[in-house]
């Protein structure tokens, strides 16, 4: 039987019509020639840094397509904010808490396009300040890698804004389809969100499924809780930003502000502090109102605010480890201790997103040279995006044993990698975890120039899946590295029972899981099934199904975080969900469905020739889902 009542795995979801797809393709290739006469989107340039650190942001214009010069200052780094100023913050936080929370709808939706209004307004300086802190190149399609955080962001606060005034209309966040899974949970689809994402995600589907027990009438009465029966009277959250991924912190406050009502407190990340100041003037109304403020500094001005009387609750973006210390205290005897006893050194909610060993599982099945080569680099994206300092970068290969395409797909790996530049290793500690991680393997294929500053990308194939003491199992090495691992068979059914096995039981954390699955596997009723009983088994917050999870990251709609069910003493990837803006309860996992192949190629592809054009153009689409915008970007997506 079919396991989402309402389509197949590799069914177009679509309300728009699949047959001006082509047509609206051609017609993007001719307006390429005609793109300089459209505004596709303006955003001011010439931002500087002041000595105070405060932004003085410029008024004059310009198309977001215009070349950007490369940028020759060195990057401001914020001082650690004092003590009295942190007591200052949260003083004024706990004020603006209780206004927050007394807010008409239309006046949250009123603050959201201001933030979005802000963030547009830094877009384009924000990411020249990354590309300069991580040695990227401006104009070349590295750049693009940046540019994905403003469109993140500026989709986000657009959907905010739709559920608000979806809640103010009808009561409810705006949701797709209801189905249920094939073990007869409910299902509901949140992407699409419209029929521009049915265009330019052509074939793509994000369900949402429910922890068992709750029903339809549960869902609709539960989701957007604090618009309904509001939990709290004002809370103070200290957001303690993640340093890899700018889109992060705001997309995380972004959470906390609207779908929970609370106040943040956000601590930038010493590795990209110098986003703040961007921020700060990116979200000017919200600090102004102290419904927001962004400190400075490191593990000591973290520890302090955790433990600060008046801040409620912690929202964690880092790893376990980090969780650890705020929780139980640093590594000893005492922490052990604590945790044996159940005493925790800090006893406020904590909600967290640590990280992953997040596995490809590769189903067997009659890939074509073309789909081995399209999944291989979809695979990479993910490893190669920036600079594999991602959570839910692929990081175990999972393949069948004795599969006789196994070779081809290793060698299609190989290739996609050879041609990727290496990039800075500019997170903390990165070569000496490729030091660990690759030590004491006999297969170390390195792919690309390593330098003073880059690391190869590697790929560490054979690992023995029955080796208790693999590092690559336990801990998530945060490096370039893929490695790979055979189990099972090259029966499909056997091979996916195995390989959920493996990837629950052996790899640690609970965030993302991969599957790439053929069409024709989907396409029998029993290998359908046994995919369909496999994505429900795995126990992972998201599942994608021939896409990167960065996907499910992105969107907006579906929710980001760990399976539920860890605990504070075996915290795995985390617990609690981020993004979410239908803003459900009582969530499982989020399941993407995408097509084996699709073309134009995605702009996250490493060979992508225009994504750094491409991405800009989406940013200035997703402001208001414009129409009007289609053409420009769908011109850009055709160059790739």
């Amino acid at each position: 039987m079919a396991a989402i009542a309402f389509a197949r795995p590799n069914e177009v979801i679509t309300a728009f019509p699949l047959v001006l797809f082509p047509t609206l393709l051609v017609l993007g290739s001719i307006l390429v020639h005609i793109a300089s006469l459209w505004r596709l989107g303006q955003t001011p340039t010439g931002v500087a840094l002041g000595n105070d650190w405060r932004l003085q942001m410029a008024t004059r214009s310009r198309n977001l397509d215009t070349a950007v010069e490369r940028p020759t200052r060195p990057i401001a780094v914020p001082r650690p904010t004092a003590r009295p100023q942190l007591d200052e913050a949260v003083a004024r936080l706990q004020e603006g808490s209780r206004e927050l929370v007394r807010l008409s709808l239309e006046q949250r939706i009123g603050l959201a396009r201001s933030m979005q209004e802000g963030y547009l307004k830094v877009a384009e300086p924000s990411v020249q300040a990354a590309c300069r802190a991580k040695g990227i190149p401006l104009g070349t399609p590295a750049e693009g890698e940046e540019w994905v955080g403003p469109a993140f962001v500026v989709r986000h606060l657009r959907l905010i804004q739709e559920s608000l005034d979806s809640i103010r209309r009808t009561g409810n966040p705006p949701t797709g389809k209801v189905g249920h899974t094939v073990d007869g949970r409910l299902a509901v689809q949140v992407f699409p969100a419209n029929r521009i994402d049915a265009l330019l995600y052509n074939g793509v589907r994000v369900d949402v499924h429910f922890q068992p027990g709750v029903t339809e009438e549960q869902m609709n009465a539960s989701r957007a809780r604090f618009y309904k029966a509001p939990d709290h009277d004002g809370r103070v959250v200290l957001v303690l930003g993640a340093g890899n991924i700018n889109a992060i912190v705001s997309m995380d406050l972004l959470t906390k502000l609207f779908n929970e009502g609370k106040v943040c407190l956000v601590k930038m990340n010493p590795v990209n502090s110098y986003l703040g100041p961007y921020l700060e003037a990116a979200f000017a109304e919200a600090i102004a109102r102290n419904f927001l403020a962004i400190v400075y500094g490191g593990a000591n001005e973290g520890e302090y605010l955790a433990h600060h009387p008046e801040v409620d609750e912690i929202h964690l973006t880092g790893s376990d480890k980090t969780y650890e210390a705020i929780v139980w205290g640093p590594p000893g005897p005492e922490r052990a201790q604590r945790m044996e006893r159940g005493t925790p050194l800090l006893t406020k909610p904590v909600a967290a997103e640590l990280g992953n060993v997040s596995p490809a599982i590769v189903v067997p099945g009659p890939y074509t040279d073309k789909e081995l080569a399209y999944q291989a680099e979809d695979i990479l994206s993910g490893l190669v995006y920036n600079a594999s300092f991602n959570c839910n970068a692929p990081k175990v290969l999972i393949t069948p044993k004795g599969w006789p395409l196994r070779e081809a797909l290793l060698a299609a790996v190989e290739r996609v990698l050879a041609q990727v530049p290496t990039r800075n290793a500019y997170y903390p500690g990165a070569r000496e975890r490729w030091n660990a991680f690759s030590k004491g393997h006999g297969d170390v294929r390195k792919l690309g120039t390593a330098g003073e500053e880059a690391l190869p990308w590697t790929l560490i194939p054979g690992l023995d899946p029955q080796d208790r003491s693999e590092r690559a199992f336990r801990e998530e090495s945060f490096c370039p590295i893929l490695f790979e691992t055979q189990v099972g068979s090259a029966d499909p059914v056997d091979f996916l029972d195995r390989a959920v096995d493996f990837a629950n039981e052996r790899l640690w954390g609970t965030l993302c899981a991969g599957l790439v699955v053929h069409p024709k596997v989907t396409s029998d009723p029993a290998l359908r099934d046994a995919t369909e009983r496999a994505i429900a088994r795995l126990r992972y917050g998201a599942v994608s199904m021939n896409a990167w999870s960065g996907y499910v990251f992105a969107f907006g709609t579906p929710p980001w975080g760990a399976y539920p069910g860890s605990t504070a003493t075996d915290i795995q990837s985390g617990v609690g969900w981020v993004h979410n803006t239908p803003m459900l309860e009582g969530i499982e996992k989020a399941v993407l469905r995408h097509p084996i192949t699709m073309r134009p190629k995605p702009a996250t592809f490493p060979s992508h020739r225009n994504a750094h054009r491409l991405v800009r153009r989406v940013t200035a689409l997703e402001e208001q889902a414009s129409w009007a915008k289609v053409p420009g970007v769908l011109a850009a997506a055709m160059r790739a």
